[in-house]
This record gives structure tokens, sequence and C-alpha cells, in this order.
């Protein structure tokens, strides 16, 4: 193997394989923000496995799957997996179509949120998708009193807090801004069958050294940002 073929998230923590499918900070970002250390976790749209990786790093003790509808991209994934010697149950099937009853502590996703011309490079994957039929059918797999958690572009935050209403509460949402004015991503995460209000975080810099390269939690820096 050679040491070009590798690149690392979380400074040296997390090893991947490049590919086609490289995970970005968005990976890093959202792993960072369960607030309670689940048992199991289900990533939905685990794509090369960045999110799950990160979230091994963090909850080492967490049983976790890994569901994608890409047969290559779950190649990729079972790769970097064995690279970090974590073993994650990898399921082909769609969110959309997938019938279980089993509910985890912690669903997290990072989901199919761009509209536009599909991609060339990996044109099975979801575009353009349903995302309030996406956010529900994944809050649907939260156990009762465990979390949903996701990153999307700040433009469709309307949609994920819509799709959570119903069914979560304690819903707290963390803008994260790049050099506009504007946040460019936000983080959201939900309690499930939880009446608790929604509390909206001062933004954090989404070059943040803290969370990128340090590896800790939105939960352990939480203190530092003005509610």
């Amino acid at each position: 193997m050679e040491k070009q073929d590798i690149f690392t998230l979380l400074n040296g923590a997390v090893k991947m394989h490049r590919s086609q499918y490289n995970a970005t900070s968005d990976a890093v970002w959202l792993a960072s923000l369960p607030c309670a250390t689940p048992k199991t976790v289900l990533d939905v749209g685990i794509g090369s496995g960045g999110v799950a990786l990160c979230l091994h790093h963090h909850f080492p003790d967490a049983q976790i799957t890994g569901l994608d509808i890409t047969d290559d991209i779950l190649d990729v994934c079972r790769d970097n997996a064995k690279i970090n010697n974590c073993d994650i149950e990898l399921l082909h099937q769609d969110i959309f179509t997938w019938s279980t009853p089993k509910t985890y502590d912690l669903v997290i996703t990072n989901p199919p949120y761009f509209t536009g011309t599909p991609t060339t490079r990996n044109p099975k994957a979801h575009h353009n998708t349903d995302l309030r039929l996406w956010i529900r059918r994944c809050v649907a797999r939260v156990r009762p009193r465990g979390y949903f958690c996701t990153i999307v572009d700040a433009g469709r935050l309307g949609d994920v807090v819509m799709a959570m209403n119903k069914t979560c509460g304690d819903i707290t949402i963390i803008p994260l801004f790049g050099a506009k004015n504007t946040a460019e991503r936000v983080l959201v995460r939900g309690r499930a069958c939880s009446k608790g209000p929604c509390v909206i975080y001062k933004g954090l810099a989404m070059n943040c050294d803290s969370i990128l390269r340090d590896g800790l939690t939105i939960q352990k820096i939480l203190s530092n940002i003005s509610a």
C-alpha cells in the first residue's frame, strides 16, 4: 500500500483510502455532534465511511451499522473499516424501501441534500431526493429517547426541522460559517419522543481546529458557545 493512497481525518486518528468517494470535513463535524454515548448506531447513506469511522474514534464500543444503495461505495467503506480495525455491519439497502423493526440509540446521516444535475461519478446515488421523507425514514429508526443527528446545507434547514418536528424534541441547531456572513452548513440534533424546546446556538467556524484536528466533540465545547 503506497502512502499516497491514504489520507487521514482527525489529525491522523482515522485513515481512509483515496477514491472517488472521499470524505470531507462534513463527516468530522457530523460525528462530533452526538451528546450521549450510544450502544447502537445506524449511519444512513454511509458512503465511504467517514462519519462512521470518526464516530468509532469518539465511541469505540458502539456497534455501528451502515446502509447504502451503491455496491462499489460499500466496498470502499469495507476497506476503510478494515484499515481502522473497525467492525461495521454494512447493508445494501435503500432507506426509502428498507423494512425493519429494529431501532437504534443513534441514527446519523449526511443526506443527499444537493439538487440539480446528478453526478456522473455515482449515478446510482440519490439525487434531487425528497429530503423530508429521507429524514422521516431515518427518525423512524431511532428508539424512544434516542437521538437523530444530521448535517445539511443551511438552505435546507427548514426541510429538516419540518421533518423532525412531529416526532422529535430537544432539537439543537448549530450553524457553521465559512468566509461568508451567512451559514454554509447546519448541524441538527433531535431526541425521539421528547417534548423539549428547540435551541439555536451561536455558530462555529467551519475550519475550527478543536473539532477537525483535536477531535473534540460538540458536547465538550458547548460551554464555549453562548445559547
